[in-house]
């Protein structure tokens, strides 16, 4: 029940996503989970490269956490929320924000459980 829930939270995020732009198309589930960027998932933040270059499979695994790619996301992300208010319903923005805008704080809670 409570994974249906989760997805279900996942798909209407995605939708929001495609709504603002911050993808041309409805992407799965898997992918609006952001537990760090890796070569499966595509990534509007062009962290992939980075990865591979630092040899580990996901932004937070690497010994440079956070680094300045990862802050100049960050930022642009707070950019997006702007955007996301003026196009989204209160509600909307709400599941946004839960979702997509406390990634800092879910890529750092990952980083330290070992979760991966």
């Amino acid at each position: 029940m409570k994974n249906n829930l989760i997805n279900c939270c996942f798909h209407l995020v995605a939708k929001l996503w495609y709504k603002v732009g911050f993808r041309n198309k409805i992407v799965s589930t898997e992918e609006i989970s952001c537990k760090g960027c890796s070569p499966e998932k595509e990534c509007s933040y062009n962290l992939i490269e980075c990865i591979k270059n630092n040899k580990v499979q996901k932004c937070n695994e690497c010994k440079n956490f956070p680094c300045d790619k990862i802050n100049q996301m960050l930022e642009r992300s707070k950019e997006h929320q702007i955007r996301c208010k003026e196009i989204c319903t209160k509600e909307e923005y709400e599941k946004l924000y839960n979702a997509f805008f406390e990634k800092e704080s879910n890529l750092k809670k990952i980083k330290l459980r070992g979760i991966l």
